[in-house]
């Protein structure tokens, strides 16, 4: 539905025009019942609502073809869909959990159900806008209507330009705009409580269990077994712990042996807590001033970002299918054949040699999970070391990452690629090595995920291949056995990525201006 008041100053004011007997909330990226801009639109303008979640078999499907029988994600959604229902149970009403397609399975149910209206929250994915257009169609053959909401965001699409009425490229000229932009309004919850009244059981008929990860397709993962919190209780709990740390957030966020990050990315990816509560927090925690506020400021500015990629996606869906941002980098010639193959693969099996890349993809392997400045260190090695076609590795990543979000995962893959807007400049290239001795100094992440080499001094930890050999048998390291060589050398892995980002003459003219992930080979 259209906002009636589109400002660019504010949270959008949206007027349904109408109430309605019967209308239905389709749960999607957003697994709460609270501050949720669907259901309360729905509760206020609907004397009934009932509730549905579909697993959509044109999402699950694709993963089991790629062989991703033991997904985390489709177990945190269940885990969090059983808190959901239960928590919109006791409240009086229910949700109702169907396998089905979306396209087919929502139209029918509000046939079913008689509902007028549809409440959903915007999806800014263009496989997800299409799959919207389609049951946007099939309910208006019905004469029903579709109404969907910002939620996600706080600012999306078309409401932070620039002076030019232009879409931002840049990301810092973007933070700045949001943050002149932002007020209070736009971060304040909405209401749900008031309105509960009017949520409806679900009917006999749809009455059923949770399918069971079986039923669905799927096995158990190891979720349980990684302790990872599901739900809004589990997204409370953490956003809750952090907030008593976010003042040491800027000091500590890129350090992957301490906790630095909020853990919250998950929650934030399914929607078990709403990005108004962690966005009005930093920002009145800025505001306020005092020991939290740099902390909060630069956590506010990763928020931030993932605004910034949403917008990119709208206004350049075209990333979504594999196009670089600035075209004219698809002309570079990537390592391919044989070697490329063998490249990928030791990078993905976590045996390139270079200890931080490995741990960083046995954490990955082992949890869903890669610490923010490991997923820059790993992307750019596997890019710009191995020379591999970086879309290799965002579909690796996209595979793995509980956390995976379209906009941000091409987003910052071409942005270590250099091929994205506001990206790394090709020329700037991390050393695997410098990054692992800046950031994990006493080896405390690399020990955890590579105990071989545990028993190496901090000296040699970083670059086992510089060890003496004296050095390496007091270790128990037998280099080549136990762990791997290095698979290419950085120094003439570096010249042979700047010839080959050379043949884009344009690529060298951009800087990387504002942009606060970026490191030096240093």
């Amino acid at each position: 539905m259209q906002p009636a008041d589109p400002s660019a100053s504010g949270r959008r004011h949206y007027r349904i025009g109408q109430d309605f007997e019967r209308g239905l909330v389709w749960f999607r990226r957003d697994l709460r019942a609270s501050d949720h801009a669907a259901l309360h639109y729905a509760l206020r303008h609907c004397a009934r609502v009932w509730c549905v979640f579909v697993f959509d078999r044109d999402i699950l499907d694709p993963l089991l073809a790629r062989g991703l029988q033991a997904d985390r994600r489709v177990e945190f959604i269940l885990e969090s869909l059983r808190e959901l229902a239960e928590t919109l149970t006791a409240a009086g009403g229910g949700l109702i959990v169907l396998d089905d397609r979306a396209v087919d399975a929502v139209p029918a149910l509000a046939q079913a159900l008689d509902v007028q209206a549809v409440f959903a929250n915007h999806d800014y994915e263009p496989a997800a806008m299409a799959r919207d257009d389609s049951v946007r169609q099939a309910l208006a053959a019905q004469a029903r209507a579709l109404f969907t909401f910002k939620d996600q965001a706080i600012f999306e699409r078309d409401e932070i330009l620039n002076g030019q009425r232009k879409p931002f490229s840049v990301f810092t000229p973007y933070k700045n705009a949001w943050l002149r932009t932002v007020q209070p309004f736009d971060l304040r919850p909405y209401p749900i409580d008031p309105y509960l009244h009017a949520l409806a059981p679900a009917p006999a008929a749809y009455r059923q269990p949770l399918p069971t990860l079986e039923q669905l397709g799927f096995r158990t993962s190891n979720l349980a077994g990684i302790a990872m919190p599901t739900g809004a209780a589990g997204a409370q709990a953490l956003f809750e712990e952090f907030t008593g740390r976010i003042g040491d957030y800027g000091r500590r966020r890129d350090y992957p042996a301490l906790r630095g990050p909020s853990y919250l990315s998950v929650h934030l990816r399914f929607g078990t807590i709403s990005i108004r509560t962690l966005a009005r927090t930093a920002h009145e925690a800025v505001l306020r001033g005092g020991a939290d506020s740099a902390g909060a400021a630069v956590w506010l500015s990763e928020l931030i970002w993932r605004d910034f990629y949403f917008m990119i996606l709208h206004h350049h869906p075209r990333v979504a299918g594999g196009a670089a941002f600035h075209p004219a980098y698809d002309q570079i010639r990537w390592q391919d054949g044989e070697t490329g193959e063998r490249y990928f693969h030791a990078w993905c099996d976590a045996a390139t040699g270079y200890p931080l890349v490995d741990a960083a993809m046995l954490q990955i392997r082992q949890s869903g999970y890669m610490h923010n400045r490991l997923r820059m260190v790993t992307a750019s090695f596997l890019v710009k070391d191995l020379g591999v076609d970086w879309h290799r590795g965002e579909q690796y990543f996209a595979d793995l990452l509980n956390d995976f979000d379209l906009s941000a995962n091409n987003g910052g893959w071409q942005w270590a690629a250099s091929t994205g807007c506001d990206a790394q400049p090709w020329f700037r290239i991390f050393n695997p090595v410098t990054q692992s001795e800046k950031f994990d100094p006493q080896g405390r992440f690399i020990r955890k995920y590579l105990p071989q080499l545990a028993a190496l001094p901090d000296k040699y930890l970083h670059a086992p291949w510089t060890a003496p050999d004296h050095v390496l048998a007091d270790a128990g390291v037998r280099l080549g056995e136990d762990y791997p060589r290095p698979l290419v050398q950085h120094d003439v892995a570096r010249k042979e990525t700047l010839a080959r980002y050379g043949v884009v003459k344009e690529g060298g003219k951009r800087s990387a201006a504002g942009m606060e992930q970026d490191d030096p080979d240093e």
